[in-house]
């Protein structure tokens, strides 16, 4: 079609920083994003100097043009940052710098992602005032403070509604742990997490226990499109985007906890945007990245992607089920946002990369397409599809 974006755009290079624990870092926030781009630059042997377009999510504090300046660009020529969401833009991101590509604003994007808490306060904090606004208006009175407390409501009504057990949440957790151990990038590698040490944990909030939410990190990550013709040209095998959906529910955002579909990820009219771009269905998809936020936020995210009637959650939601190379669903196979680092979410879509290219410390047996979910329960939300050159 014409006015999609299947098959416009290739992934050509990725990079990342070191990870850190929060706080952690000993270098700015600015300085990690520059690590994450020279490193994408490296690894798709392209010159810094030949970016001429940055999009980033999340209220990225680092400025496409004093990176441009940084990085020696020759010419800036687009900038693009995803509206709202938090981490829910990690794919609306790339999308848009596809996007930029396909309209001809930009040869080259970097899509980036930096944090550096030490630097700037912990990310999403509410900081003390004398009034109150918004969504927290509705629930700071009646002492829904933090985001796992907003979210459990939301997935201890699925749960409720669907007859989902505590157990499904932890095949979740046990499988972004388990695929840690083979990857050292990943916070957690040398940290297994077994079911027992996963029920013994401290409640946060019910149905979240400890290790259902995810880590608070500093760090950067990066990658590089360029067009689909020109991906060819670079040393590695091409990541093509076959598809990308951004939005939410109808009135998500209502006065808070009002939305017409409560329990929801938000994902019930992007995931069919998503598949009829690419001209796919979810058979066709061999590996997942989604965005832990919380571990409930997959679950309802995997049902609204159509890989499971919410009433067969149990079932589905195992262990061995979502544990590459040879589960039935390959599930965060780097560990995710749970395991491997928190990059809102960016970490995750490096991993569909790899998956594509068949370099995943964690190889599923079915890679050629990839599925990234970013940002369940926030609004926006959005998702991508990425493929190699054989569905291409």
């Amino acid at each position: 079609m014409a006015n999609s974006l299947r098959g416009r755009a290739g992934v050509v290079g990725i990079g990342e920083s070191t990870y850190y624990k929060h706080g952690q870092s000993p270098v700015a926030e600015f300085t990690l994003v520059l690590k994450a781009i020279l490193a994408a630059c490296a690894d798709a042997g392209i010159d810094p100097r030949d970016i001429d377009g940055f999009s980033s999510f999340g209220n990225d504090r680092s400025d496409p043009s004093r990176l441009a300046a940084a990085l020696g660009t020759r010419q800036l020529r687009s900038t693009m940052m995803q509206w709202g969401g938090g981490g829910g833009g990690c794919c609306a991101a790339v999308a848009n710098g596809a996007a930029a590509i396909a309209a001809g604003l930009a040869e080259c994007v970097v899509v980036f992602r930096g944090l550096a808490q030490g630097q700037h306060g912990r990310f999403g904090q509410a900081a003390a005032g004398q009034t109150i606004s918004g969504d927290m208006a509705y629930q700071m009175p009646y002492g829904v403070l933090a985001p796992p407390q907003k979210f459990a409501m939301k997935v201890r009504r699925y749960m409720h509604e669907h007859g989902v057990r505590q157990e499904a949440l932890r095949a979740i957790a046990l499988a972004s742990y388990h695929h840690a151990q083979s990857n050292p990038r990943a916070l957690m590698c040398g940290k297994p997490l077994d079911t027992t040490s996963y029920d013994e944990s401290r409640w946060i909030v019910e149905p979240f226990h400890l290790f259902d939410c995810c880590m608070e990190n500093d760090g950067a990550a990066a990658l590089l499109l360029v067009s689909a013709e020109r991906a060819q040209d670079f040393p590695h095998k091409p990541t093509y985007l076959l598809g990308a959906a951004t939005g939410s529910d109808h009135r998500v955002a209502a006065a808070p906890h009002n939305a017409p579909l409560y329990a929801s990820a938000s994902f019930t009219t992007v995931a069919p945007d998503l598949y009829r771009m690419a001209g796919l269905q979810p058979a066709d998809v061999g590996v997942v990245q989604s965005y832990e936020n919380f571990t409930g936020g997959v679950l309802m995210a995997l049902a609204e992607h159509g890989f499971y009637k919410p009433e067969e959650a149990n079932e589905f939601l195992t262990a061995d089920n979502l544990i590459a190379p040879n589960g039935r669903l390959p599930l965060n196979t780097s560990g995710g946002n749970l395991a491997e680092c928190y990059m809102h979410g960016f970490e995750l879509v490096l991993e569909a990369v790899r998956q594509v290219r068949g370099t995943s410390t964690n190889q599923a047996a079915r890679s050629d397409v990839a599925l990234v979910i970013g940002g369940p329960m926030v609004t926006p939300v959005s998702s991508l599809l990425f493929g190699s050159e054989a569905v291409w």
